[in-house]
């Protein structure tokens, strides 16, 4: 979205006398500022943007929202009592200004791959605004709006939390009609005393649905298929069970992907595991709200692909690498241990970083992640770093604390003939094992 800035003080309220020019992006990143962007300097635990207003100036920055005194070397400064609530500020009154139809997707996993999937369906037949990689807190959600493009017909935007009320928060932002809730699971669980405190977190979104608005659930998860209670408008299910109103039938696990039935449409992925395809099944039901029918998507489901370090699938030297690296929480370490089950290789090895963010639920949870990859017929589990000892001692398999190390081993204990799942939770970076390994 583009505005004047003199529009954009307007939204969040600022009275300044400014140049007559026009804002073309937005940015809380000096390194990749582009000419005609305007910069909000935010402060974190770990960085100040407010120390990099001089050099968000020189790559062309038209402005700077701050919350603190800086030197702007006579450019334009805007100063708020707060730059993240003004970005928060200036996304709404975008938002409500832009007016089109939003669909927000949350959940304690698959949501990102979700969102894809369903902007991917909705591309079909309409110009989509989505967020940008994972881009789904209170400052990555703001910036998401503020990027669909002004032509965009429909938007969908993910929205993450790791506490309550903050999906709430991001809903008055975002005001979506359309409210999709892939699963209730653990991650995030240190923030709350219970699993049914992640729920609650989770149905903030369907509470947060106007009337006439629409929430799409998950009706394999219980936890999720019982927030039809909480919206007094339409509810679309969809899953493998009779209760789903999408359902997908007649699953097939092939090589690379699988196969399933809706109806009497058939349609092949390369995305794997069933949970791939519950997460297709929200995109086809979404799309379905917008009057794009079941049989025109056996195309858009063909193109699917896993996105970087999200599932891909690809041989090296003989050795058949499932690299889901990116992130990683309970339920879906349990998802991809079943890929890696089907896989027919010599041995099965998983790679399995800590899960972060568990609180006092770590031990538990990764004993159970274990004992479930042992129970799969995992022939080897190797875990990373922290609390994935745990995780290697219930499956009898091996830690090591550092992913380059379990790299090196790898680099020697793998063969041509074996199938490697490398997962777990970003901070953990397992991604260098599987980098170590190729070396």
């Amino acid at each position: 979205m583009q505005f004047t800035l003199a529009q954009v003080c307007d939204f969040f309220g600022v009275r300044a006398g400014v140049p007559d020019v026009l804002v073309t992006g937005w940015s809380i990143d000096s390194r990749t500022v582009q000419p005609g962007d305007l910069f909000f300097a935010i402060k974190g635990e770990n960085f100040d943007g407010h120390q990099f207003v001089k050099a968000a100036f020189e790559k062309g920055a038209v402005a700077a929202v701050v919350s603190e005194a800086v030197d702007g070397g006579g450019k334009t400064v805007l100063t708020t009592a707060s730059s993240v609530s003004a970005l928060g500020e200036l996304a709404r009154n975008a938002r409500e200004r832009w007016g089109k139809p939003v669909a927000g997707v949350t959940g304690s996993a698959g949501k990102t791959s979700t969102k894809d999937i369903i902007a991917a369906f909705l591309a079909t037949r309409f110009r989509v605004g989505k967020t940008v990689g994972n881009f789904n807190n209170h400052i990555g959600l703001p910036l998401s709006i503020l990027r669909i493009p002004d032509d965009s017909e429909l938007a969908v935007l993910e929205m993450g939390m790791n506490h309550a009320g903050e999906i709430r928060a991001l809903a008055g932002i975002a005001k979506p009609q359309i409210g999709v809730v892939t699963n209730v699971g653990y991650a995030h669980i240190e923030a709350f005393p219970s699993i049914e405190g992640i729920a609650a977190a989770k149905r903030e979104l369907i509470e947060s649905l106007p009337e006439d608005g629409v929430a799409v659930l998950n009706a394999d998860d219980p936890r999720v298929f019982a927030f039809r209670e909480y919206h007094r408008g339409r509810v679309l299910t969809y899953g493998f069970g009779e209760d789903a109103e999408i359902r997908a039938d007649d699953l097939e696990r092939e090589l690379e992907g699988s196969c399933f039935r809706i109806g009497d449409v058939r349609f092949r992925t390369s995305l794997p595991g069933r949970h791939a395809v519950l997460n297709i099944l929200a995109g086809v039901a979404v799309a379905s709200l917008f009057g794009i029918k079941v049989e025109e998507l056996v195309a858009a489901v063909a193109e699917l692909t896993p996105g970087k370090m999200r599932g891909g699938r690809r041989q090296v030297r003989g050795i058949t690498i499932l690299d889901d690296s990116y992130n990683a929480n309970p339920e879906a370490m349990r998802s991809m241990i079943d890929v890696l089950a089907h896989e027919n290789a010599e041995r099965k090895i998983a790679v399995l970083g800590e899960m972060l963010e568990l609180g006092d639920w770590s031990e538990k949870l990764h004993r159970e992640v274990g004992e479930y990859a042992a129970s799969r017929g995992i022939d080897v589990v190797i875990g990373v770093r922290g609390s994935a000892r745990f995780l290697a001692e219930a499956a009898g398999g091996k830690f090591f604390e550092d992913a380059k190390n379990a790299g090196a081993f790898l680099r020697e204990f793998v063969k041509a003939g074996d199938a490697v799942l490398f997962k777990g939770s970003r901070g953990t970076h397992v991604e260098e094992a599987l980098a170590t390994m190729e070396e």
